[in-house]
């Protein structure tokens, strides 16, 4: 599948910020069922470009004069291979056992997840767990936002993809399975929740010598419709843009993500041009 992607990110201040630094997780990369043919981050200015510690691309964008807007954009072309996302190696997976803040577990969800406990863990169970999570959270964009808890998203029974990842990532580094989070792109054709798919997360769990994808709010595992950002021990870590400012007042932030189709019959020479001229 060749998925073309254009995804702008507006930051606007009621008054100039003097300082700001966005953290930008914008690149995919080649491996693991995709490959990059095209890709461009158009930004104020030039970013230092490094590796985090997960292992993503990272762009540190750094302001220090004056500015009361913020305007980055992504744009490229993937392909990506039919079936199943899987990742093998990639480190000693025992760190994703960790909690976090975002990823604590109440006792209502340990009494959840000890329902699927099995000695040795089976990617059965896990996929029952998966399904128990997405029957579990409602769909409700309005129920949640950024910083909200796995315990609290469980308690309401509500959220979004970001909440039915962390609440099935802490459940199951409770059943002592190393989990990550996941920040993608999704092709949303056929999927219950179209209108919110775009921009999109997924868990990874470590079973046996792999890793296993699972898009717990489609209920279903990540494929050819996918397109891997960054992973995570949770949306801090794996987030496609996060930053600080000094100054600047309320802040207004405006998204629009389009992951899309290429025209038929078009050759790969076309879909390059045809990103240089969304680029103009």
């Amino acid at each position: 599948m060749i998925l073309t992607i254009n995804h702008e990110t507006v930051y606007r201040y009621d008054s100039a910020a003097t300082h700001s630094t966005q953290y930008l997780r914008l690149t995919p990369q080649d491996g693991e069922g995709q490959r990059v043919l095209e890709w461009h981050l158009e930004l104020p200015i030039p970013a230092f470009t490094t590796t985090d510690s997960h292992g993503n691309v990272l762009h540190v964008l750094t302001l220090d004069m004056p500015h009361d807007e913020i305007r980055i954009r992504a744009m490229g072309i993937v392909e990506t291979d039919a079936g199943e996302r899987m990742s093998f190696g990639g480190g000693d997976p025992r760190p994703y056992l960790r909690t976090t803040p975002l990823t604590t577990m109440s006792p209502e969800m340990v009494a959840f997840a000890e329902d699927f406990r099995a000695s040795p863990m089976t990617l059965d169970a896990l996929e029952r767990l998966s399904h128990a999570v997405h029957a579990w959270l409602a769909f409700d964009p309005a129920a949640t936002h950024v910083s909200t808890p796995a315990a609290e998203a469980f308690a309401l029974a509500r959220g979004v993809c970001q909440d039915h990842a962390h609440v099935y990532i802490a459940c199951c580094r409770h059943l002592g399975v190393p989990a990550r989070y996941v920040s993608g792109y999704v092709h949303s054709s056929g999927h219950r929740y179209d209108e919110h798919q775009a921009s999109h997360a997924w868990a990874e769990v470590w079973l046996g010598d792999r890793w296993w994808s699972f898009d717990v709010v489609n209920r279903c595992r990540a494929y050819d419709a996918h397109l891997k950002l960054a992973v995570g021990m949770d949306y801090l870590d794996a987030c496609p843009v996060r930053g600080v400012r000094r100054g600047g007042g309320t802040e207004r932030m405006m998204a629009d993500v389009r992951v899309m189709l290429p025209q038929a019959g078009m050759t790969e020479a076309q879909l390059r041009q045809s990103i240089e001229q969304q680029q103009q």
